[in-house]
């Protein structure tokens, strides 16, 4: 099932796409009431998705990111793979949906993209064994990990180079009916592909990372967790467009623009 965040007429809901996503002209959205996270509950509103804005799929409280999980885009940037999954925050607003755009920041000169699954959490959880995993995880959707990598190695840590306002997209919707073992996880930019890799290639897997991370938080429904990204990262212009695709889940697209 592919659930959504629309907004139409000034009021904003969640939904259920449906239709076939290489025929946009297809694609539905089923207004549901209230939050998604238990049984649906449609209120009989179907748009043409046309028609709607598609808003980020979630508002996490929080992001918690994984670095170079993925050993040949560690080793492209001259990193070993960690002993233990490196972990980070991106802060709440730094989420943007698929309609809206990265804003340049005006302290970086080399603002990156890096593809990536990411799994939204859809149950308050704590200290997940690796067998009960399946039962927090709400679905899949695709993020872009916008980094200021010039920023990230002049400072060393990594609040402001992967935190900047709009740095972390996400979308188009979550898929909640998809196995993460192995999907084709593609960027392009301007339609040029740029990187291309399977999340078979991971160090380690959504499962070792929730387990990992719910050892020291409790994770809330609808926060995120980014996997990390497989080789191929690279900068962004002003005026560019950059797609992440996911196998099972769809593209999310977004134009970069110069900050305000």
């Amino acid at each position: 099932m592919r659930i959504a965040r629309f907004s139409i007429d000034g009021n904003v809901s969640f939904g259920v796409v449906e239709g076939e996503a290489e025929r946009p002209d297809s694609l539905v959205v089923h207004a549901l009431a209230g939050h998604p996270f238990g049984p649906p509950q449609p209120t009989g509103e179907t748009h043409r998705l046309a028609d709607v804005r598609l808003l980020t799929p979630m508002l996490p409280s929080k992001i918690v990111a994984v670095g170079r999980n993925y050993a040949a885009h560690a080793a492209e940037l001259g990193n070993a793979v960690p002993d233990v999954p490196l972990t980070f925050f991106k802060p709440s607003t730094a989420v943007i949906g698929p309609t809206e755009s990265i804003a340049y920041p005006p302290f970086s000169a080399d603002v990156q993209y890096e593809a990536e699954l990411a799994v939204v959490i859809g149950r308050m959880c704590r200290e997940v064994p690796a067998e009960r995993v399946p039962e927090v995880v709400f679905g899949y959707t695709c993020a872009n990990d916008v980094t200021a990598r010039d920023v990230q190695q002049r400072e060393g840590q990594w609040a402001r180079a992967k935190g900047f306002d709009t740095s972390c997209p996400l979308g188009p919707w979550i898929e909640t009916d998809l196995d993460p073992a192995d999907l084709a996880v593609t960027c392009t930019v301007n339609g040029e592909l740029r990187q291309a890799g399977r999340t078979s290639q991971m160090v380690r897997s959504v499962a070792d990372l929730i387990v990992h991370i719910s050892e020291a938080m409790t994770l809330l429904p609808g926060d995120i967790i980014l996997t990390g990204t497989p080789s191929g990262v690279g900068p962004l212009n002003v005026g560019d467009e950059v797609a992440v695709s996911i196998e099972g889940i769809g593209t999310l697209a977004n134009k970069v623009i110069k900050r305000g």
